[in-house]
């Protein structure tokens, strides 16, 4: 495996409800992405189906990995030879009525594996705990391209998830995202924060345009382990953007924030214990 590699990242506007559009969408910027000869490319936060889907969350889920949208999608990457990353709704094998949120990972061999978003954010415009049942791991995926760890918006509040993945070896870990345009200092301030204080590449995938009156503000990006912003799609509207990381610059960077070398973990116990006695 080559320590450089190019991510490309999807920014979509949605058909909500409309499954065959919005995989025709993703087929095409995986298109692009093999243009420019990118190893991997992520979309956003339920991408297959949009995100404000509210009641029509239980009709539209598929199970994962034997859905239909899941094969169709994991076709499209073993014929471009590309891994890529999309968001749906899962339909939970033992029990149909229960439903995740969920980012999937195809690549050129196949279905690779799957995460379910923890933190299911229900306040103001959000809704999703009525619908969704929280993950419970924390995969690190090892993939031709690195080790791919995945986490869903409302988790990268969360710097427990991020801290998890790297101590497992997470090089790259990707956040797709549906962070409606209120939301957007705090997506831009905390992205950069998981990378810097993980020393990890870190790549933030969003939607764009606007579901149901809910405006989503795009600006996906791909930040180096220094918390500098490599590349970065434009805000508010469908985009494509893709940079060249090279692992090798997380050494580098660790040498001048030895981060993981200072990590105190007898802190974590003392963190759980008070986070149960909230």
């Amino acid at each position: 495996m080559s320590d450089k590699i190019t991510v490309a990242l999807g920014q979509m506007s949605c058909r909500v409800a409309d499954k065959k559009y919005n995989i025709q969408t993703m087929k095409k910027k995986i298109a692009q992405a093999k243009r420019i000869k990118a190893d991997i490319i992520a979309f956003p936060e339920l991408s297959l189906t949009g995100y404000v889907t509210r009641d029509r969350a239980y009709e539209l889920a598929e199970t994962v990995p034997n859905g239909p949208s899941v094969h169709e999608i994991e076709k499209i990457a073993k014929d471009e030879g590309i891994h890529a990353i999309f968001g749906m709704i899962e339909r939970n094998a033992k029990a149909s009525t229960i439903l995740h949120n969920t980012a999937v990972l195809a690549g050129p061999k196949g279905y690779v594996g799957k995460y379910r978003k923890m933190h299911l954010p229900t306040h103001s415009v959000f809704e999703e705990k009525q619908y969704f049942r929280p993950g419970y791991q924390t995969p690190v995926f090892e993939t031709e391209v690195g080790k791919i760890g995945m986490m869903i918006c409302y988790d990268v509040y969360f710097p427990e998830i991020t801290r998890l993945l790297t101590l497992r070896g997470a090089k790259l870990i990707v956040c797709i995202s549906a962070s409606p345009s209120i939301r957007r200092r705090f997506f831009e301030t905390l992205t950069a924060a998981r990378a810097i204080e993980n020393t990890i590449f870190l790549a933030f995938v969003n939607l764009a345009g606007v579901e149901d009156g809910l405006q989503f503000w795009g600006g996906s990006r791909i930040i180096a382990p220094s918390g500098s912003v490599i590349s970065e799609a434009k805000y508010d509207v469908d985009d494509f953007t893709s940079a060249t990381i090279d692992y090798a610059d997380i050494s580098r960077v660790q040498v001048w924030a030895p981060v993981l070398r200072d990590l105190r973990p007898e802190i974590f116990t003392s963190l759980r214990e008070e986070a149960e006695n909230l």
